[in-house]
């Protein structure tokens, strides 16, 4: 009998496992993780920092952030699409610059061609001496005018800028074809959903501290942090929570369902609460395959289908 551990990979068929490891060898084809309870984030926690908020506010889509956090998001976002305004600005004025000078100088060549055509006509002779800049005929002055100009810089400041083979630094190169698009959305989009967001749509969110005596641990080492102000239920990851825009406080679902649907009046101070006043936060799940949460992670890697 042959020894397996010496022979591995002599069989006749190409098995999974050796599939398996080609695969992660070769980096070919997408890969596929099942994320787990740890990869989430607290339902609590900023959506950009991932860290629990301290002046947490909350968008009309149900998405926590820290106000800190959002606001230079906010500002960095207002630059850069400033920015690229900016770049497209100047790209147009660029091509119109070029496109001009190209007219103009197809417009001083037909009148050079024009004029050179008329003098023959009128000396009746085909051949004739070329005309240099001191010409009387200031069409054609002015063409060999801007002709010895462009030479006497090619020898002068700018012979050292000439393209050569052998200086890495005066190679030729292509001209540079990354043109920048005109900003079609000129509003700052939310980092999660994508939608148009402004910073007046935002939210303060007053989460209801649960009491305890250890007041000096910071609240990123509690495990349970929150309650439902109505119930005193704690609010955990799977726990589905509403927000409501009169006190701007979070409770459970459970508890509006039973004691705020039937009134629409906050318990908390009174007011009246309308359909649009209601917001459900956008958690991120148990982890377990029920939560309705998406826990698969792509990888995309190159792939080639033959046949």
């Amino acid at each position: 009998m042959t020894r397996h551990g010496k022979n591995s990979g002599n069989s006749g068929v190409y098995s999974y496992s050796e599939r398996s490891i080609d695969k992660k060898q070769s980096a070919y084809g997408s890969k596929q993780l099942r994320l787990g309870k740890d990869s989430l984030n607290g339902f609590d926690c900023c959506n950009l920092t991932f860290q629990p908020c301290q002046n947490p506010v909350i968008t009309p889509e149900g998405i926590i952030f820290d106000k800190t956090a959002i606001t230079l998001y906010f500002e960095q976002q207002m630059k850069k699409i400033k920015r690229n305004l900016q770049l497209y600005e100047k790209q147009a004025a660029d091509a119109d610059t070029i496109k001009n000078e190209d007219s103009d100088k197809k417009t001083s060549t037909e009148l050079y061609e024009k004029s050179k055509s008329l003098s023959e006509e009128k000396s009746g002779s085909k051949s004739r001496k070329r005309t240099h800049a001191d010409s009387d005929d200031e069409t054609e002055s002015k063409f060999y005018k801007k002709e010895e100009v462009n030479i006497s810089n090619i020898e002068g400041a700018n012979k050292t800028k000439l393209p050569s083979f052998w200086c890495a630094e005066l190679a030729p190169s292509a001209k540079e074809t990354s043109t920048v698009q005109k900003p079609t959305v000129q509003k700052v989009l939310c980092p999660i959903t994508g939608s148009p967001l402004k910073f007046k749509q935002l939210m303060d969110v007053k989460f209801t501290s649960i009491s305890d005596n250890n007041k000096k641990q910071h609240i990123a080492g509690k495990k349970d942090r929150y309650m439902c102000p109505i119930s005193h239920d704690v609010l955990t990851q799977s726990t589905k929570c509403v927000y409501l825009k009169t006190s701007g406080s979070v409770i459970t679902k459970e508890a509006f369902e039973k004691t705020i649907r039937k009134d629409m009046v906050d318990p908390i101070n009174g007011k009246k609460i309308k359909p649009n006043d209601i917001i459900e936060l956008k958690g991120s799940g148990s982890g377990y395959s029920g939560s309705s949460s998406n826990l698969q992670a792509i990888v995309h890697g190159p792939i080639m289908q033959a046949g």
